[in-house]
């Protein structure tokens, strides 16, 4: 579940040098370019400056190694912090980055040495800030001028477990704990502890983390704090697969068992329940006492990938074509996936029953887009027309509830099947 806009964007980086304009003085001393010419140069020029404006520089938190708060190979963990202006310089939104899991020694050696650093801070692109993240307040109306900082994703299990012992063989470090707690502390150190406002926010793997760590977070803040979590496309359900198992839940179990993830679990879940099964959404949300909206696709392509047809229940490889565009799925595949969202809705239901009359404590925009994160893409956080309810984009939707202009719970009840947003 690897961030594949970022890693675009970071080739698309390697080729293009932001702030680098020599190329661009050689332009302007052409006196023969024509009319087309210096509208293409105009062009990039302001390609160059966007690309300028979104990079924000990485912090490698040398200090953590020593308290062992390192990423699956031992280097330190890492962030970036863009920071916030005029009435927003005392106001924080906390985007806990994804990157998927992984649930043996083998799958955490291939996140080490994956290229888009999920399992290495030496490996790590910057993160392009853009759409929840973007500091012009076009883009991002909401939170442009807040302090916007993304924890860095290295640990392979949301930023849980706690493993002392280290096997020599592997060097595999299994802290992602302890990496959330030496970063909050950090940033509690430069300010976060006299915020007014703070918003904890996570995409996928990262977005499970933002509501685990939801109510562990508002009790970091001051009191007097307004402290709001929004996941995004960190709502996994509990359901079978096409073959009737539950291959996803086996998955859950690996990761929380080899990360030691129980220790960080809600003990009202993990007293309940095997440890595995709290890694769901379903059975945390409704203990947890501090606001949250949840942000999401009924249609969640990782869930539909990976939860309704993983490859071990797809004996006959039947679900490929489907899974890769929904435009190619057959009849029987697009009930089959109408299931899952019915299965979906009704699991965010229940987990929300406990709030269902007080949207102020419990928000939710649930679209139909075949995608997975949508916080982050501009176009869909600020309204590609596909992606909106009620004509009303994630953005201002969002925005609406943090600030208790309007509390709204939306579900796109109007597409029945999966859109491409």
């Amino acid at each position: 579940m690897s961030n594949l806009r970022e890693f675009k964007d970071a080739r698309l980086g390697g080729l293009i040098k932001p702030c680098k304009f020599g190329f661009w003085q050689i332009v302007t001393k052409m006196a023969t370019f024509t009319i087309l010419c210096k509208w293409l140069s105009l062009i990039l020029l302001m390609l160059v400056r966007t690309e300028c404006s979104d990079k924000v520089n990485i912090t490698f938190l040398e200090s953590a190694v020593a308290k062992g708060a390192v990423c699956l190979d031992g280097s330190p963990p890492a962030y970036q912090h863009d920071k916030g202006f005029g009435d927003g310089a005392d106001k924080w939104l906390i985007h806990i980055q994804g990157g998927g899991w992984c649930e043996s020694t083998e799958s955490c050696l291939l996140f080490v040495n994956k290229t888009n650093g999920v399992g290495s801070s030496k490996l790590m692109n910057k993160f392009r800030f853009s759409g929840i993240f973007s500091s012009k307040q076009t883009s991002n109306p909401g939170f442009y001028n807040w302090n916007r900082v993304i924890m860095r994703y290295c640990d392979g299990a949301s930023f849980t477990g706690d493993v002392e012992k280290v096997d020599p063989a592997t060097n595999l470090h299994y802290r992602g704990a302890r990496i959330f707690n030496v970063i909050m502390e950090e940033l509690l150190v430069q300010g976060l502890n006299n915020a007014s406002s703070a918003l904890l926010t996570g995409c996928s793997s990262g977005g499970l983390a933002a509501i685990l760590y939801c109510d562990k977070f508002r009790a970091m803040l001051p009191a007097t704090s307004q402290v709001k979590c929004a996941p995004d496309a960190g709502y996994f359900i509990y359901r079978r697969d096409i073959s009737g198992k539950y291959h996803f839940q086996k998955f859950f179990t690996k990761i929380v068992k080899l990360h030691n993830s129980k220790i960080d679990l809600p003990s009202s879940c993990t007293s309940k329940m095997k440890p595995g099964l709290c890694f769901y959404p379903q059975f945390i949300l409704p203990e947890i006492k501090t606001p949250v909206f949840v942000i999401n696709s009924a249609y969640d392509s990782y869930q539909i990938q990976n939860i309704l047809a993983p490859e071990e229940a797809d004996k006959h490889d039947l679900w490929s074509a489907c899974k890769l565009n929904t435009a190619n799925c057959t009849r029987t595949q697009l009930l089959r996936l109408h299931d899952f969202r019915a299965d979906f809705v009704r699991a965010l239901r229940s987990g929300m029953d406990r709030y269902k009359f007080n949207s102020t404590m419990r928000g939710m925009f649930i679209n139909s887009c075949y995608s997975h994160c949508q916080t982050g893409t501009q176009s869909n956080y600020l309204g590609a027309p596909a992606s909106k309810l009620d004509n009303k984009a994630i953005a201002e939707v969002l925005s609406d509830w943090f600030y208790e202009r309007n509390t709204t719970q939306l579900i796109d009840h109007q597409h029945i099947l999966p859109r491409q947003c």
